[in-house]
């Protein structure tokens, strides 16, 4: 993606996607922290990963929105690339901390048997961090074939937690509170759908979108993917925590 084709109006967009993003990664950071004290000690573990998540990821947006301010150089109404690159690998270092933590804060709020919990943890995690490492060298790649094929071996493990979040922890899911069970079955089916946004988000610049379009549009896709995935989602633990908090008289 050629950096070179950004209109002013794209790059602007763009920087303020960026600054949404850090806004709501640094409030909900507060937000989750600030709420530990309102749910039972089991689960503030939790809570506390959630709001780890999302100050990780905050500080990753203020890289970002640094980063992408260096790269261009707007005067007197017209834009001009700087020559200083924009790091896409601060992305990949986010999600490489991140995309883990995700899945263990969810193993965590459901309270399981600690040997079930240590398996899924590393299993779930292990695969989520293969993703990212995966996926890496075709985003940075300039060449259409390599970004597609490394596209296709990130989607291995991606599938295989799709899988387990959908069928292997349904044993798991039916042995919780029934007044959380539903809430647990959404975490989940958020994380699918909004994890599902990134590997399209991938093949933007290859389905037709060139230029300065393709940019805008990977880039604010990315962000609006990670507040679902990071700040939505940290949010939904909270409230499984709070609730089964409550039923067992912990309120």
């Amino acid at each position: 993606m050629d950096l070179s084709t950004l209109s002013l109006g794209q790059y602007t967009f763009v920087q303020n996607a960026f600054s949404f993003g850090l806004a709501v990664m640094a409030a909900a950071t507060l937000f989750l922290w600030f709420s530990r004290s309102h749910v039972a000690p089991a689960y503030r573990m939790a809570i506390t990963i959630s709001g780890l998540v999302t100050a990780i990821a905050a500080y990753h947006y203020l890289q970002i929105m640094l980063s992408w301010e260096a790269a261009f150089s707007a005067v007197g109404g017209t834009l001009e690339v700087t020559g200083y690159p924009f790091n896409q690998a601060y992305r990949y270092v986010d999600w490489l901390l991140t995309v883990p933590l995700l899945l263990v804060e969810l193993i965590l709020v459901m309270r399981l048997s600690k040997s079930e919990t240590v398996s899924k943890s590393v299993t779930l995690g292990g695969a989520a961090a293969l993703m990212i490492v995966l996926g890496y060298p075709g985003e940075v790649s300039e060449d259409a074939g390599t970004r597609f094929t490394f596209w296709v071996l990130s989607m291995i493990p991606f599938i295989y937690i799709v899988y387990q979040l959908v069928v292997g922890l349904k044993g798991s899911i039916s042995k919780q509170p029934e007044n959380v069970r539903g809430l647990i079955n959404g975490a989940a089916t958020l994380v699918v759908v909004s994890w599902l946004f990134y590997p399209l988000v991938y093949l933007f610049p290859l389905i037709g979108l060139t230029g300065g379009a393709a940019v805008t549009a990977v880039e604010v896709g990315y962000t609006i993917a990670d507040i679902v995935a990071k700040a939505v989602f940290g949010i939904l633990i909270l409230t499984i925590a709070m609730r089964k908090s409550e039923a067992e008289g912990n309120s």
